[in-house]
């Protein structure tokens, strides 16, 4: 079983946020939406490790919760 690795493995981690930022670029909030859905679904079959799913899944959705504690 392998453990979610949470720090950045990126040479370039701005370049790596630039990437995903620019994926959205002209997409409609609905297309936008789609695209997220599918790199989730296609990352987490590459990934192929449940425990490691459920780990990175807790992990978002606690940040989720944070952001919305804070802004709430």
């Amino acid at each position: 079983m392998s453990a979610l690795i949470t720090e950045s493995r990126f040479p370039d981690g701005d370049l790596a946020y630039r990437s995903l930022i620019e994926a959205h670029r002209g997409l409609s909030d609905e297309a936008s939406a789609a695209l997220n859905s599918s790199l989730v679904l296609i990352l987490a079959n590459h990934i192929g490790d449940q425990a490691v799913l459920q780990e990175a899944l807790a992990l978002a959705k606690q940040s989720v919760e944070q952001m919305q504690s804070a802004s709430g």
